[in-house]
């Protein structure tokens, strides 16, 4: 299948007597079909407009009949509608021109006052005239891929690359008449910016010789034609030799190589092509698994070179490194680096997607890909005895009597321990029970680890799971309230840590933007927190799930509560906290829909005197500002930039990255980070303008975080 893109078109038409023929007049009420009627011709038979078939359907074009091998398609209608059927028919009337077809009626041409006539022109312009002869329509105000002798691209206006040789939809590439007078080529996907040009020229002048046209050899060209010389055409300009130079000609994890004067796009080692066929479709990695996940046992990575590639894209860390070696280790022990990119002793640590690649054979640039490889399966070592066969029966006598004896022994033992400590539980129960009933007042109580196995039916319901801890629905008090028993399934030294910092920050945190602490239970390795319940589960729940998407008025009102509990645990709470690990899901809705923030477990905790803190890298990957990336000290603005990842997904409704919608819609944030934490706002100002107390400052112009090698 040819992928398309813009091509300048530039072509003389030295017409003999034939153009100089009047127009042929259409009347009002006159209609087209696809089989009976198909199209109208102009008086020389040059241009044609009417149906032309593609595929199974039929779509209303303009078509330059002569000279060129094939018919030429110079404009289309509603381009990027369905086709129809062969019982469409295209009607005439006073009002307009209008598709009727079993997919409904739909508008070719609408005008505001009546029309009595219309003509396909030997310019190629499709025309509607009112009763006095003047234009109220024409083909030629709305270009799609090509630009005919006499017709205009203004400024401002854009011509569209197609995306098949029918022409029938919209490509990928776009051509824009500049208000400067330069002719510039962008992908469609991406801004309007000067990273993204891949040619500017000054505009060629316009007149009787002079076509643009995006067709499908990816740059602009320039054609001469004449019927002096037997209609042949040749290219006497074109815009760029090589078919690599266009930006998006390969889609996202894929790089563009040329082979034979020919565009050939690869997918980047440990990844494959999405949709077969399709170039532009891009590539995604042939083995899923969570890079931050150290404890993976199907999985490792390690660090592939691609040579001589060049890539456009935001890197979240740059460090000065003399060699690739350190780049590429750097990036291997970096979980949240997928890509390395080293250029001039330039170390430009990525996430995925990789874009806008092409392989350079002049340069030394190199880019080192995070690869997943399934890891050997493991083989058991065993050591089988020698010797002959008396010899190995004693042996296995002798150690069969002793795991006997043994065995035995740890029975006795158990049975022991097991009646002493379910004496001890039952007092402890009785004591715990005894000294104090449930009050919120003084919350959060102390539970004996029986109690919890009988508040939760033996943590029988699972209602949510995180990467160190599984949440249970548990009952309290006869079954009066519900209640969300946490319990952290990793018990090393990190677990215990993060017990604690859970205890000292939600235990003394009173807010309504807060979920409750009621109690917990710290019983050698078993640690447990109890909450009070949620039961709309969390706000990833309803903001990424359709049917209950909620209204925008609601979705405001969430990202103030939100706000406003960070604004409490940044500045009105006896202890500075920085929450770390910001996301929908650790924000949980109540039965009113109320938000309330969840999981301090990795927050830190600021001393008085302390504005900032040094610590290792804590978070969720997509949520973490670039500062804990490049070991700069946090502050709470790490927390203001999650925030703003999380607003953008409240805003649109969506993840922040997101491979089910367009490529170019796919990553939320890829335009708008705020690097540096001095620029963004604190969260008292945010809930200001979130509330609307304050005007919204104009945002750093993006453009200025873009990095590119």
């Amino acid at each position: 299948m040819a992928f398309l893109v813009g091509c300048l078109l530039a072509f003389a038409v030295i017409l003999n007597a034939e153009a100089k023929a009047g127009p042929s007049n259409i009347s009002t009420d006159s209609s087209l079909t696809p089989t009976s009627n198909p199209s109208w011709l102009s008086s020389s038979g040059l241009y044609d407009f009417g149906f032309y078939k593609q595929g199974n359907g039929y779509a209303v074009w303009i078509v330059l009949l002569a000279g060129m091998p094939e018919k030429t398609v110079v404009w289309t209608a509603n381009r990027d509608h369905p086709l129809v059927s062969n019982n469409a028919t295209l009607l005439f009337t006073s009002g307009g021109l209008s598709l009727q077809s079993t997919q409904g009626e739909t508008s070719v041409a609408t005008i505001t006052q009546s029309a009595f006539s219309a003509s396909m022109l030997d310019s190629g312009n499709f025309v509607l005239y009112d009763s006095d002869q003047e234009i109220v329509w024409q083909s030629f105000d709305l270009p799609t891929d090509t630009i005919l002798p006499k017709q205009r691209l203004r400024a401002g206006e854009l011509l569209y690359s197609a995306k098949s040789e029918s022409n029938s939809s919209t490509g990928i590439f776009r051509l824009s008449m500049q208000t400067d007078g330069n002719l510039v080529q962008f992908p469609v996907s991406a801004p309007a910016s000067t990273p993204y040009e891949y040619y500017t020229s000054k505009t060629p002048g316009t007149g009787e010789n002079v076509t643009l046209n995006l067709d499908m050899e990816f740059f602009a060209c320039t054609y001469s034609y004449s019927l002096k010389h037997n209609g042949n055409w040749s290219v006497v300009w074109s815009s760029t030799r090589d078919k690599c130079d266009p930006l998006g000609l390969c889609g996202f994890n894929s790089y563009c190589v040329t082979r034979d004067m020919e565009a050939e796009c690869k997918c980047l080692p440990g990844f494959e092509s999405i949709t077969p066929g399709d170039q532009t479709s891009g590539c995604g990695r042939n083995i899923v698994a969570d890079i931050c996940k150290s404890e993976n046992e199907n999985f490792t990575y390690i660090m592939e070179e691609l040579p001589s590639t060049r890539w456009q894209n935001f890197a979240y860390m740059t460090l000065s490194l003399s060699d690739k070696e350190g780049c590429n280790k750097a990036c291997l022990e970096d979980c949240n680096c997928e890509a390395a990119l080293f250029a001039d002793g330039s170390c430009r640590k990525q996430r995925l997607p990789l874009t806008y690649g092409r392989r350079m054979l002049n340069i030394s640039n190199s880019a080192f890909i995070k690869v997943g490889i399934s890891k050997p399966p493991a083989t058991d070592n065993i050591i089988h005895p020698k010797g002959n066969k008396k010899e190995s029966r004693v042996a296995v006598l002798i150690v069969g009597v002793s795991f006997t004896a043994f065995g035995s022994i740890l029975l006795v033992i158990s049975v022991i321990v097991f009646w002493k400590h379910n004496v001890w539980a039952y007092k402890r129960m009785n004591k715990l029970n005894g000294d104090v009933e449930w009050n919120e007042d003084v919350a959060p109580l102390p539970y004996a680890y029986e109690q919890l196995e009988k508040m939760t039916d033996n943590f029988k319901e699972e209602v949510g799971r995180g990467a160190s801890a599984t949440v249970y629905k548990g009952v309290m008090l006869s079954g009066q309230k519900l209640v969300a028993v946490k319990k952290l399934e990793k018990v090393a030294a990190e677990g215990a840590k993060e017990f604690e910092t859970e205890m000292k920050v939600i235990g003394r945190s009173h807010h309504r933007s807060l979920v409750r602490l009621l109690g917990y239970c710290l019983d050698g390795p078993k640690k447990i927190l109890v909450y009070e319940y949620m039961s709309n589960g969390s706000l990833a729940d309803i903001l990424f799930t359709p049917e209950r998407k909620p209204y925008w008025e609601e979705r405001m009102g969430i990202a103030r509560n939100i706000a406003q509990g960070f604004l409490y645990l940044h500045e009105e709470c006896d202890t500075q906290i920085i929450h770390c690990d910001i996301k929908p899901q650790n924000i949980l809705m109540d039965e009113y829909m109320c938000p309330k923030i969840s999981d301090l477990g990795l927050a830190k905790l600021l001393q008085q005197d302390q504005t900032r803190t040094t610590t290792g890298i804590r978070g969720t990957k997509g949520y973490v500002a670039p500062e804990w990336h490049r070991k700069m000290p946090i502050t709470v603005k790490a927390d203001v930039y999650s925030f703003g990842i999380v607003l953008l997904e409240i805003v649109c409704c969506r993840r922040n990255v997101d491979w089910s919608v367009p490529k170019e819609e796919a990553i939320l944030d890829e335009l708008v980070r705020v690097g540096e934490p001095s620029l963004r706002p604190s969260m008292k100002k945010v809930l200001l303008m979130l509330e609307g107390t304050v005007d919204i400052p104009i945002p750093p112009n993006p453009s200025s975080f873009l990095n590119t090698i």
